[in-house]
């Protein structure tokens, strides 16, 4: 029982903070910076849409707005057989260059978007969901990373426009997954891509799968091919925090449960002889990651058993049990803006909706369809 105990405490600080860690110290020694740079090539910007009536417009709008030069770039609306009026309201932007690509019948958001990359006639991709705002310089600054020849895709950063008393814990995670992403770029290559606003080059995209999820196998596919994925804090997408926070818990198992089967089709990029210092990147960020819940549970029961046997095991309970009981009991929202008090409630929500899609993944379960979260 000890020996459950201290391994799953250990994988547990390794998965949350010993990666970060080692990664700090690999950059130490190997530092890859971006060799940005002024370029403007054919750019086909796509926005994949499904009854996203209320919406579309505003997004279209925004993305009008660009700075990027007009003559270099195309924008593409992919819809997802929408049975509103998305597509009506997209064709009232013909006249403005924008097209739509819409889709028969439903396939699933990366079928839709392999509609459009099939229409695209840009050397770079840049993929972008309605919900998400750019500033006007949006495109350009991402664009601005494929001077350097090693890149093969570009993240952009996320970032939350209505921090609320309701987005501590949210808000903390995605600071926290920005920071570790600045770290995978600067040792070499990250692991994914904010699927919310990110870009490619086009032949990065040539295997594109409509039953994977776009960001993870894009970054999986420039790997492949010898490039890297990098993260431009330059670039950045906007977002609000969902409206329905019953919600959120949905997104999160159907973000995991469409990673686990892009990791699982992908498994032999965790070969070190072959990929080399991403193997280990992948192996810490996203398996580690996903397998943290299973350690949360062997944490707990074997503590429970030892929780008499000496001081330091009590402590260790009491510990465990004051986490869970502030995370159960909600009690974050009886703190005001205290969020530190409201991370754990997120923290196992983030690990219950991991589990749970570990077990829809187990049962055969597989998710194509969408549905765009309400902001």
């Amino acid at each position: 029982m000890q020996t459950v105990f201290w391994t799953a405490i250990f994988f547990i600080f390794y998965a949350y903070l010993g990666y970060p860690i080692l990664l700090m110290i690999v950059a130490l020694f190997r530092n890859r910076p971006v060799r940005k740079g002024n370029i403007a090539p054919a750019v086909s910007f796509i926005i994949t849409a499904y009854n996203e009536e209320k919406r579309i417009r505003e997004k279209i709008e925004n993305t009008l707005k660009q700075d990027y030069p007009r003559e270099n770039m195309e924008i593409l609306v992919a819809s997802d057989c929408s049975d509103d009026r998305t597509d009506e309201i997209v064709r009232c932007f013909e006249s403005s260059g924008v097209r739509l690509v819409r889709a028969e019948q439903r396939g699933g958001k990366e079928a839709a978007q392999k509609l459009a990359v099939d229409a695209a006639a840009g050397e770079i991709l840049v993929f972008s969901d309605v919900a998400t705002i750019l500033l006007p310089d949006g495109i350009t600054n991402i664009v601005k990373n494929f001077h350097d020849p090693t890149v093969g895709c570009v993240s952009s950063v996320d970032r939350i426009i209505d921090p609320g008393p309701t987005t501590g814990g949210e808000g903390a995670y995605v600071r926290y997954e920005m920071f570790l992403r600045n770290l995978e770029t600067r040792v070499g290559t990250l692991v994914g891509l904010s699927g919310s606003f990110f870009a490619a080059r086009k032949e990065v995209c040539r295997n594109w799968a409509v039953d994977l999820q776009s960001d993870f196998h894009t970054l999986l596919n420039a790997v492949k091919l010898g490039l890297r994925g990098v993260s431009d804090s330059d670039s950045v997408g906007y977002y609000k925090n969902i409206s329905d926070e019953t919600r959120e818990f949905e997104r999160k198992v159907r973000t995991v449960l469409r990673g686990i089967d892009v990791l699982m089709a992908s498994l032999p990029a965790m070969n070190p002889f072959r990929y080399g210092l991403f193997a280990w990147q992948l192996l810490s960020h996203k398996l580690c990651r996903w397998l943290v819940p299973f350690a949360m549970i062997l944490a707990f029961i074997s503590n429970a058993f030892l929780a008499f046997s000496a001081p330091v095991y009590r402590y260790a309970f009491l510990l465990q049990l004051g986490f869970y009981l502030i995370a159960f009991a909600k009690l974050p929202n009886l703190f005001g803006r205290h969020y530190a008090l409201r991370i754990p409630s997120f923290l196992v929500l983030v690990n219950l909706s991991i589990l749970y899609a570990w077990y829809r993944y187990v049962r055969g379960q597989r998710m194509v369809s969408w549905v765009p979260s309400e902001r």
